[in-house]
């Protein structure tokens, strides 16, 4: 039977401050879009200035972190993204997922993207243009809020229960107004198998998001199109049509994935 004073040693025995510091620090800036200051890094952590800096340094010189000439804010650069393609599984899923994509974007001419969850938000691993001069895309490695997204519902829809009550708490129950359109939303995402709605961020546009499942059956993953509807050129194709490929290419990367194979 393990006590409450051996569980005490073991995280004394097994403290590494230096890699806390260096973790927070990441963790921090992965939550700002905008940048910080030594100051501001040093105030939301409670630690001094002079702690932070040593870190900070380390950081920079690994290439996590990057600082502003003009305004001095530190901010992340892409290499942990980068880092993070390189686990197996993402890797096998943008490398499936990425011809797939290019394919329907020159067929039906609209851009797409891919995304996972990381740490309550929507995190694009994979982003494709279609050929058209007038495109709407989403920039790799943008972090967005998981209310806003049609990726964030289709995702969240086929979770079940204790893995969604994490990623709400993690996302936050605010702004009250988007979490409960959200979560009122969820059912009628599943049972029609895709999410299609217009934006929450950008007018005109027509979201459309299907998921992605791995060999266990588990929700890995969400392709989306942003959708545009175009009035002129030698390719229009309708929202309707659009969905239809969509949802079929997401099952096709499920199966290559071993969807189904259970």
């Amino acid at each position: 039977m393990t006590s409450k004073f051996d569980e005490q040693n073991d995280d004394e025995k097994y403290r590494a401050p230096a890699l806390s510091k260096g973790l927070d620090i990441l963790e921090l800036l992965a939550s700002d879009a905008e940048g910080l200051s030594q100051v501001d890094i040093a105030k939301q952590l409670g630690r001094t200035t002079s702690e932070i800096f040593r870190m900070l340094m380390v950081l920079v010189q690994r290439g996590y972190v990057e600082q502003r000439t003009e305004d001095e804010r530190y901010s992340l650069t892409t290499k942990m993204f980068e880092v993070a393609h390189r686990h197996p599984p993402i890797k096998r899923l943008t490398s499936i997922a990425g011809e797939a994509m290019q394919r329907l974007a020159d067929q039906v001419n609209q851009s797409m993207h891919l995304s996972i969850i990381h740490s309550g938000r929507v995190l694009v691993i994979a982003q494709v243009d279609c050929p058209d001069n007038n495109v709407t895309s989403v920039r790799l490695g943008a972090h967005i809020p998981l209310y806003d997204t049609a990726s964030g519902r289709v995702l969240a829809a086929w979770m079940d229960g204790e893995a969604r009550d994490r990623l709400l708490a993690e996302a936050g129950y605010e702004p009250v107004d988007k979490y409960e359109a959200f979560t009122a939303d969820l059912a009628q995402v599943r049972d029609a198998g895709f999410c299609e709605s217009p934006s929450l961020t950008i007018a005109g546009v027509h979201n459309i998001s299907a998921p992605v499942f791995d060999f266990s059956g588990h929700v890995v993953a969400a392709v989306t199109i942003p959708f545009i509807q175009r009035i002129s050129g030698t390719s229009i194709i309708s929202s309707r049509d659009c969905c239809t490929a969509l949802v079929a290419m997401a099952k096709d990367i499920s199966r290559q994935l071993g969807a189904g194979a259970r």
